[in-house]
């Protein structure tokens, strides 16, 4: 790059944003060291015309923030960042842990979010490799689905793909034998290590969900729809494990020890009542299915369903399953 008044400008803004933070300064010395290097000039950076320039940048929004030293020695960082750094962490970590984003993947969007902010701190978020990795065969397919239902949404549009789930032998067998499915698209959401679509399904008149995943051959039409008076966190919030069913209030008692999972999954806002020094009472809207009566398996005896009875009568039915099934196994010894 040829140096100029404009490049001299450009280059000292980049060193400023990745080569300083609150942590890390540089004097003008080191500045002026550091664009010789850069242009590959022996002659010294006149010290005024560096300050003169980082006036320009702060003229133009640029916050530069200057600290006296040892001897009265200033030195200059930018700290203005677009993400603070623990904002950097939780995107980070969101990254590492989406199990559909292949390694990759990862590390090029890793790389792109050091690049919003210093060298120093991007070399302190964690690196990839250090993680459990999940390559997702399907993840190039997963990246249209992204790209279409998000625009669907934002359009409007009805889409139409169809849907499947893999079998014994890891073939993906379409549902319905492969006819479209016709959906209103009403959001994606990230939920249990998976991306879903939201919509409402005209087939059956009903919202329904689908994981992003397991969509083929998706496609948007020209047909616009209009979304209706629909609360997607209450959606979520009742859908158990993302299965479907009818609405229905449920009553569940716990063992005190569970009171944090509860609090975890429904908020703080759930409606718990202590019952006894042990034991506390959950009631809440869920829906019937069989993720429900999976939910509540899986606390064992210290996990009970006050009502409603066809829930309670469904956990029962599964217990008694569950014990023949080791029976039949211990006959069979």
């Amino acid at each position: 790059m040829e140096l100029n008044n404009n490049t001299r400008l450009l280059i000292l803004q980049r060193i400023l944003f990745e080569e300083t933070d609150e942590n890390n300064e540089l004097s003008i010395a080191e500045l002026s060291r550091k664009l010789r290097k850069y242009f590959n000039v022996e002659k010294e950076f006149d010290a005024r015309t560096l300050k003169n320039d980082m006036n320009v940048l702060e003229d133009l929004g640029y916050e530069i923030m200057k600290n006296r030293g040892k001897f009265g020695k200033v030195y200059y960082s930018f700290q203005d960042r677009l993400f603070e750094t623990y904002q950097l962490r939780l995107l980070n970590d969101a990254i590492l842990s989406a199990r559909f984003i292949n390694e990759e993947e990862k590390k090029s969007l890793i790389k792109k979010l050091g690049k919003m902010t210093s060298v120093h701190i991007a070399r302190t978020l964690p690196d990839p490799l250090i993680f459990s990795q999940m390559t997702a065969n399907d993840y190039d397919q997963i990246k249209i689905n992204i790209d279409h239902v998000h625009r669907a949404i934002s359009d409007e549009r009805v889409i139409y793909f169809k849907y499947g789930k893999y079998n014994m032998d890891k073939t993906f067998e379409y549902h319905r034998n492969g006819d479209e499915y016709e959906v209103e698209p009403y959001a994606l959401i990230w939920q249990n290590d998976f991306y879903y679509l939201i919509g409402w399904f005209k087939k059956t008149k009903e919202m329904r969900h689908y994981r992003l995943d397991r969509i083929r051959d998706i496609r948007i039409s020209e047909q616009t729809f209009e979304k209706g008076d629909f609360n997607v966190q209450e959606y979520v919030n009742q859908s158990f494990h993302m299965f479907s069913g009818e609405n229905i209030r449920v009553e569940i008692e716990f063992h005190q020890s569970l009171l944090n999972v509860v609090l975890d999954r429904f908020g703080l806002e759930a409606s718990v009542k202590k019952i006894d020094d042990e034991h506390f009472l959950l009631s809440t809207e869920g829906k019937m299915s069989t993720g429900l009566v999976t939910w509540v398996l899986q606390w064992g005896h210290k996990a009970r369903v006050v009502s409603p009875r066809a829930l309670k009568q469904e956990v029962e039915e599964e217990i008694i399953r569950m014990k023949s099934l080791y029976e039949e196994l211990e006959n069979r010894s």
